[in-house]
């Protein structure tokens, strides 16, 4: 099977290569025709058959080129239809002079002259303005532009009998004049008037929605908009050098050509070269060119009504000074803004930073995506992604096949990568554009790795929701389970005790012992949840008084190993959260060195410096490598982390254990 273009059909295949053959035809025609009639080259130049075949060839080719591969585009039919009408004329000139040299009967001279009166016009009129229109993707830039066709429709007949109906005739036809002739031709000079301007209108609102198509299009739009640019620009820089060479004007004409051949190039290989180079290449040196002619003119101009010396070398010689002394500073601003037009801020990375600092002080930085567009609109490239941690986090634009990545580096730790796309034409990215994207990785880097920050709060925020809602919970359930049957079945006994006070008062006795029991076990109940919720002691003794008692406890009876507690007294004030931390890690700490380092000593340091530092050193045995942690070691890892601080547990340089943790102290409660 053989593959086919989308849309592409025998029936619009067939009809494009008849159209293209037709054009051809009428091309062959002229070219041929006209040396065989006996015109001379200057006599084929005169009457257009030159630059109409030219124009008609050029049209006819981009046209089936267009609709061959993109049937559904209507810029490939329009441009058919244009290289028939442009051709026809062309060839009709050579028929008319054969014409009448053979002696045809004047109605089928005159038919013919009327075909080379009215074919042009149409070309001119309709079908290049639709074109122009509907560039490149066949559809109009938006819903405003709906009335511009009807007008072109109204306007091209109008031109045609404009062009057709005038009594001088065509070039060339000599004395024959063509059929619709308006005898009062001169008397019509408002309908004449009334059909340029609605043809200009045409013309002028398809370049309008060529702007607009520019300044709301992507990259890819807009690397194909550069092409019919170009060409446009090209031919309005040529135009005037065929005055100065004193060429002959009419085959100014012939850079009309360049136009479709733009077209076909826009939508259908607009990847071929950089357009983005190219254009600026041209702009640059095209203005260069213009500038440094009229300086010129104009210095010599100056410089003769000055000096009067009648030696115009003199002049010519201060002209060439001036223009030697200030062509390439005039030369270096223009590039940088023909580049900053094309390439955006790749040249001056330094606004491209502020511009993207803008965006992340505006508020704006929380949304990868928009600091990402900033990178786009600094640079004018067709796709930038941020990729951290193996995924990616955003992008924007349409990946092209060529993409590069940039290195996200924060404080020697790289926190992700920035992917961007390279233009269309270029191989990879140059150094200017790598340069620009370095500088812009910083900051970035920055972005990112203040995200991660703040997605490590927030998660270290909802861990820390969650526990306190799952120690609620649990108090809920010592309440609910232990503490409340107690409380009840007290209730109940009293009420029992009451009843029999008077009748059994033995009986009543024993009630009344079982309910002291019952308070006692209910008040170590009540003890129990209170010290689940914060130490009595910290509150009775502080942390200080607290930490000692508990060692005391600990090394009670002379038992090893001996506890030491080196504490600066007085503490500052220290949040109750930071209290209650330090008091569970440093018991926890004291009691797995006592029940299992087989030490004979263990210090117990306190140390305030910014932070309250807590340090438990053992002399007892411990494994070489890391300690695994267990309940105990996981406590003490939880509790810190919910302060935000740090902690580390395991073998002592010096021989030993250490469990060792730093709390933030933050504002006392």
């Amino acid at each position: 099977m053989t593959s086919e273009v989308p849309g592409r059909t025998r029936r619009s295949t067939a009809a494009a290569f008849a159209l293209f053959g037709l054009a051809v035809a009428e091309v062959l025609t002229a070219v041929i025709g006209s040396p065989v009639v006996g015109l001379s080259l200057t006599e084929s130049t005169d009457s257009f058959v030159v630059t109409n075949s030219a124009i008609g060839l050029f049209c006819a080719v981009a046209g089936v080129l267009i609709a061959w591969q993109r049937p559904r585009n209507a810029v490939g039919w329009l441009l058919l239809a244009a290289g028939c009408f442009q051709a026809a004329t062309a060839a009709a000139v050579p028929l008319v002079s054969g014409g009448i040299a053979q002696g045809w009967p004047e109605p089928a001279v005159r038919t013919v002259a009327t075909v080379a009166a009215y074919s042009w016009p149409w070309s001119i009129g309709l079908c290049l303005p639709l074109a122009l229109l509907l560039f490149p993707d066949g559809r109009l830039p938006g819903a405003t532009w709906r009335l511009v066709p009807w007008v072109a429709f109204l306007a091209a007949p109008l031109f045609a009998l404009e062009v057709g109906a005038d009594p001088a005739g065509f070039p060339g036809a000599g004395q024959i004049r063509p059929w619709l002739v308006i005898p009062d031709y001169a008397d019509l000079g408002l309908l004449w008037l009334a059909a340029e301007l609605l043809n200009d209108l045409v013309v002028l609102a398809a370049l309008v929605g060529l702007v607009v198509r520019y300044r709301r299009g992507d990259e890819w739009l807009r690397r194909q908009l550069l092409w019919l640019i170009l060409a446009v620009l090209v031919v309005a820089v040529l135009f005037p050098l065929w005055g100065i060479y004193q060429l002959t004007p009419i085959l100014a004409l012939l850079l009309i050509a360049l136009v479709p051949a733009a077209m076909t190039i826009a939508i259908l290989r607009h990847q071929l070269l950089d357009i983005q180079l190219v254009f600026s290449r041209t702009v640059l040196y095209g203005l260069l060119t213009a500038a440094v002619i009229g300086t010129y003119l104009g210095l010599v101009a100056a410089a003769g009504a000055v000096l009067r010396d009648g030696v115009g070398r003199g002049g010519s010689v201060l002209a060439t000074l001036v223009i030697a002394v200030g062509f390439n500073p005039i030369r270096v601003r223009l590039q940088r803004v023909v580049d900053r037009a094309l390439y955006g801020d790749r040249a001056d990375p330094v606004r491209a930073v502020a511009r993207m600092g803008e965006r992340l002080a505006g508020g704006t930085g929380a949304d990868p995506t928009d600091v990402l567009n900033a990178v786009r609109e600094a640079l004018r490239l067709p796709y930038a992604a941020l990729r951290a941690d193996g995924t990616e986090r955003a992008a924007v634009g349409e990946p092209p096949k060529l993409l590069e990545s940039i290195p996200l580096i924060y404080r020697g730790e790289r926190v992700g990568e920035l992917v961007v796309g390279a233009r269309s034409g270029q191989q990879r990215l140059d150094s200017a554009d790598r340069a620009a994207l370095e500088l812009l990785a910083a900051p970035l880097a920055v972005a990112v790795h203040a995200t991660a920050l703040s997605a490590a709060v927030q998660r270290s925020r909802q861990h820390i929701i969650a526990a306190r809602e799952e120690e609620r919970r649990r108090l809920r359930r010592d309440l609910h389970d232990g503490l409340g049957p107690a409380l009840t079945g007290m209730a109940f006994q009293a009420d029992a005790i009451g009843n029999l006070l008077r009748t059994e008062p033995d009986r009543a006795a024993e009630l009344i012992t079982a309910l002291r029991v019952s308070a006692t076990e209910a008040i170590g109940d009540v003890r129990r949840l209170v010290y689940a919720l914060r130490p009595p002691a910290l509150d009775e003794l502080g942390l200080v008084g607290a930490l000692r008692q508990r060692a005391e406890q600990l090394g009670a009876g002379g038992r090893e190993p001996a506890i030491r507690v080196d504490v600066p007294e007085p503490l500052p004030a220290l949040p109750a959260a930071v209290e209650v931390a330090a008091y569970r890690i440093a018991v926890e700490a004291l009691n797995n060195a006592v029940r299992h380092a087989g030490a004979a000593r263990v210090d117990l340091r306190l140390e305030v410096n910014g932070a309250l530092e807590i340090a438990v050193s053992d002399d007892g045995r411990s494994d070489a490598g890391s300690w695994t942690a267990g309940v105990g070691l996981s406590s003490i890892g939880e509790r810190a982390a919910e302060l935000g601080g740090q902690w580390r547990a395991g073998p002592a340089d010096g021989g030993g254990g250490l469990v060792w943790a730093r709390l933030p102290l933050g504002s006392a409660d």
